[in-house]
Protein backbone atom coordinates (compact mmCIF):
# COMPACT_ATOMS: atom_id res chain seq x y z
CA UNK A 1 0.00 0.00 0.00
CA UNK A 2 2.67 2.26 0.79
CA UNK A 3 4.80 1.63 -2.63
CA UNK A 4 1.20 2.56 -4.34
CA UNK A 5 0.96 5.86 -2.35
CA UNK A 6 4.30 6.94 -3.17
CA UNK A 7 4.08 6.23 -6.90
CA UNK A 8 0.97 7.97 -7.30
CA UNK A 9 2.56 10.80 -5.60
CA UNK A 10 5.60 10.58 -7.87
CA UNK A 11 3.25 10.65 -10.67
CA UNK A 12 1.25 13.55 -9.59
CA UNK A 13 4.59 15.39 -8.94
CA UNK A 14 5.73 14.86 -12.58
CA UNK A 15 2.73 15.98 -13.91
CA UNK A 16 2.76 19.19 -12.03
CA UNK A 17 6.41 19.76 -12.67
CA UNK A 18 5.34 19.20 -16.36
CA UNK A 19 2.03 21.68 -16.11
CA UNK A 20 4.44 24.24 -14.85
CA UNK A 21 6.81 24.06 -17.47
CA UNK A 22 4.24 24.23 -19.98
CA UNK A 23 3.63 28.08 -18.63
CA UNK A 24 5.77 30.51 -20.07
CA UNK A 25 7.72 33.05 -17.95
CA UNK A 26 7.11 36.79 -18.18
CA UNK A 27 10.32 36.86 -18.78
CA UNK A 28 10.12 33.89 -21.46
CA UNK A 29 7.08 35.96 -23.38
CA UNK A 30 8.81 39.71 -23.39
CA UNK A 31 11.81 37.77 -25.18
CA UNK A 32 9.11 36.50 -28.17
CA UNK A 33 7.75 39.77 -27.90
CA UNK A 34 11.01 41.09 -28.74
CA UNK A 35 10.98 39.88 -32.09
CA UNK A 36 8.78 41.71 -33.03
CA UNK A 37 10.07 45.33 -32.39
CA UNK A 38 12.06 45.67 -35.68
CA UNK A 39 8.88 46.18 -37.09
CA UNK A 40 6.17 46.89 -34.60
CA UNK A 41 8.52 49.04 -32.08
CA UNK A 42 9.81 48.54 -28.25
CA UNK A 43 6.66 47.12 -26.27
CA UNK A 44 4.54 47.51 -29.43
CA UNK A 45 4.74 50.90 -29.55
CA UNK A 46 5.87 51.80 -33.14
CA UNK A 47 7.50 54.24 -35.37
CA UNK A 48 5.16 56.18 -38.07
CA UNK A 49 4.23 53.57 -41.36
CA UNK A 50 4.37 50.62 -38.72
CA UNK A 51 1.19 48.82 -37.07
CA UNK A 52 1.36 49.76 -33.07
CA UNK A 53 0.50 46.47 -31.11
CA UNK A 54 0.43 48.19 -27.73
CA UNK A 55 -2.88 48.48 -26.09
CA UNK A 56 -4.61 46.77 -28.97
CA UNK A 57 -7.36 43.78 -27.70
CA UNK A 58 -5.63 40.90 -27.43
CA UNK A 59 -8.77 39.02 -29.80
CA UNK A 60 -7.71 40.74 -32.54
CA UNK A 61 -3.94 40.16 -32.28
CA UNK A 62 -4.87 36.57 -32.18
CA UNK A 63 -7.12 36.59 -34.75
CA UNK A 64 -4.37 38.07 -37.27
CA UNK A 65 -1.63 35.87 -36.33
CA UNK A 66 -3.81 32.86 -36.32
CA UNK A 67 -5.15 33.90 -39.61
CA UNK A 68 -1.42 35.23 -41.09
CA UNK A 69 -0.51 31.32 -39.50
CA UNK A 70 -2.92 29.97 -41.71
CA UNK A 71 -2.31 31.67 -44.71
CA UNK A 72 -5.75 33.19 -44.83
CA UNK A 73 -4.62 36.61 -44.54
CA UNK A 74 -2.05 38.34 -47.22
CA UNK A 75 1.25 39.16 -45.72
CA UNK A 76 4.74 40.01 -47.03
CA UNK A 77 6.57 38.02 -44.23
CA UNK A 78 4.04 37.50 -41.15
CA UNK A 79 2.55 34.37 -42.70
CA UNK A 80 6.12 33.24 -42.45
CA UNK A 81 6.76 34.47 -38.83
CA UNK A 82 3.12 33.46 -37.45
CA UNK A 83 4.14 29.87 -38.48
CA UNK A 84 7.30 29.77 -35.81
CA UNK A 85 4.86 30.21 -33.35
CA UNK A 86 2.54 28.05 -31.24
CA UNK A 87 -1.11 28.67 -30.36
CA UNK A 88 -0.08 29.69 -27.25
CA UNK A 89 2.50 31.45 -28.06
CA UNK A 90 0.40 33.47 -30.08
CA UNK A 91 -2.14 33.72 -27.07
CA UNK A 92 0.95 34.91 -24.58
CA UNK A 93 2.75 37.20 -27.11
CA UNK A 94 -1.01 38.88 -27.60
CA UNK A 95 -1.50 39.34 -23.92
CA UNK A 96 1.34 40.80 -23.65
CA UNK A 97 1.17 43.77 -26.70
CA UNK A 98 -2.28 44.27 -25.17
CA UNK A 99 -1.38 44.71 -21.67
CA UNK A 100 0.81 47.84 -23.00
CA UNK A 101 -0.02 51.54 -22.96
CA UNK A 102 -0.46 53.06 -26.21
Amino acid sequence: MKITHTLVAAGLSVLLGQAQAQTPSATQVRSWAAACANCHGTNGQAQPGMESLAGVNKDDIVKKMLDFKAGRKPATIMHQLAKGYSDDQIQAIAAYFAAQKK
